[in-house]
């Protein structure tokens, strides 16, 4: 039996003793996952500065501070995520219980992505404990000093038999799809996203698939364009332009580009320095493949910003390109690096028919000072997740769902949507063994006089107050009188 065999195996027995699904084990296991992340914290930030060469103050800023919010509010909300919700009744159930409750799916599989190690793995996981399920834990292979971390020192904090890690390359992760899970978590890109689904299907197992794709930036003429376009550079050149929620391009009239670049510059200095080879802010493309796949993207567009780079230390500058064709390389794929293309348009409808032509995008960003701008956007796009006047700050509000839609992803989850998503909301109906004379209407022979009981009774509609309640039992007592009599009399 091989090593990702043995983890499932193991986590499956451990699963199966019942210990996962009480709540106080739940809360004591995150909570251990929160001491975990500040009593580690500097092995944590140490691995992330190898792997990415981001900064300790980026390195929480932007991976674990994020997690520390999440994993407070599934410690506080737990206990009522996990409780029996009512829901509302019919006047056929009216003196029945009935509530939906939130069961463990069983063994989830968790894989991670490079590009923030700690927050896109850590968070599904949170979910998953919260939601009583064991999970298996994949990082990424990209970010070996992270990998390496959280093979060697979670399992000092969690169950390690509930929620083992598993590290490796693809043949590793090729074992672990060959095993039946009961839900499968992967962050990455569309064409990985795939090959997930297809191994996924074999066990009728469901997924969340948090992708990514070309997330477009409308830029209106109706702005503060120092304000928007600071708020641009940060979101796209943030972790050296590797977030799934950058904005992958911009679209604005043709008059407004140049004042754009010239924002975008301003920014960029203001962030990263005049050399953002030398600022401790600026972070290096995650190996060499990928920085000649950037590089390589930019061969046929014309660059207005940026352009220096290292290929020895994967390092390439803020770029901006600017008059970009849309049959221009760079707009081929996502891009997820450095490069900030400009198209020119002819304006807001004109942006929508390009966006809407596309996959549908994990993000959508539009800077307007006219609500009717970013209203026709929202009504007349379709993306994971929109948000005006700013960049990624969405992925930071555990209140909003976050997933995509189409090729960006399938399945949601922050906060409470985690702990949705890695459960099983039961339907639970209980009746009493009593009241049969009520039940008469849906028992043959099928009359019409019945058939005009059942559309009352089922399609009928109530704002019931405290009155309305009583005015209502009241009435039903009678009838029952009525039917019971009925029944008696009719032997």
């Amino acid at each position: 039996m091989s090593r990702e065999e043995k983890a499932v195996t193991a986590a499956r027995l451990a699963f199966e003793t019942g210990r996962s699904k009480c709540v106080d084990y739940r809360i004591r296991q995150l909570k251990n996952l929160q001491r975990f992340l500040i009593e580690r914290r500097q092995d944590i930030c140490q691995a992330i500065k190898k792997d990415l060469n981001k900064s300790e103050v980026v390195c929480e800023l932007f991976e674990t501070l994020g997690l520390e919010e999440e994993l407070g509010l599934a410690i506080r909300k737990v206990k009522e995520w996990a409780a029996p919700r009512p829901v509302q009744k019919n006047l056929m159930t009216i003196a029945d219980t009935l509530y939906i409750k939130a069961e463990p799916l069983g063994v989830v599989l968790i894989i991670g992505a490079w590009n923030y190690p700690w927050a896109v793995t850590v968070q599904p996981l949170i979910g998953a404990i919260a939601a009583g399920n064991a999970a298996v834990v994949k990082p990424s292979e990209v970010c070996v000093h992270t990998a390496k971390v959280m093979e060697d020192l979670l399992p000092l904090y969690l169950d390690n038999e509930l929620y083992p890690v598993v590290t490796g390359g693809v043949p590793e992760t090729q074992k672990l799809l060959g095993q039946k899970f009961d839900h499968i978590f992967y962050t990455g890109n569309s064409a990985v996203g795939k090959l997930i689904m297809e191994a996924a299907a074999k066990n009728l197992t469901p997924v969340t698939l948090e992708l990514g794709g070309k997330s477009p930036c409308y830029i209106d003429s109706k702005c503060n364009l120092t304000i928007a376009c600071r708020r641009v550079a940060w979101g796209k050149f943030t972790n050296c332009g590797q977030t799934c929620i950058a904005p992958d391009y911009i679209l604005c009239e043709p008059a407004m580009q140049q004042i754009i670049i010239q924002e975008l510059h301003k920014a960029i200095k203001e962030f990263y320095t005049d050399d953002p080879k030398t600022c401790p802010d600026y972070g290096r493309i995650i190996n060499q493949r990928h920085f000649k796949r950037i590089m390589n993207m930019m061969q046929d567009s014309t660059i207005a910003l940026g352009g220096d780079n290292d290929e020895e230390d994967c390092f390439i500058a803020p770029t901006v390109l600017r008059d970009v064709k849309p049959d221009a390389k760079v707009m081929q794929e996502e891009i997820f690096g450095p490069l900030l293309p400009i198209l020119p348009i002819g304006g807001l409808d004109e942006a929508i028919r390009f966006i809407n032509k596309g996959e549908k995008p994990l993000a959508l960003y539009v800077f307007s000072n006219d609500k009717k701008v970013i209203q026709k956007m929202r009504d007349e796009t379709s993306s994971g997740g929109l948000l005006a006047n700013d960049c990624l700050v969405h992925y930071s509000v555990s209140s909003l769902p976050f997933g995509g839609v189409g090729n960006s992803g399938m399945g949601c989850y922050h906060g409470k949507h985690t702990f949705d998503q890695l459960s099983h909301l039961r339907a639970c109906l209980i009746k009493r063994l009593r009241l049969e004379a009520v039940n008469k209407m849906r028992y043959p022979p099928h009359t019409a006089k019945k058939l005009g009981l059942a559309r009352f009774f089922i399609l009928k509609k109530f704002n019931f107050g405290f009155i309305g309640y009583l005015l209502l039992f009241g009435a039903l007592a009678l009838l029952f009188a009525l039917l019971i009599q009925k029944c008696f009399f009719h032997r």
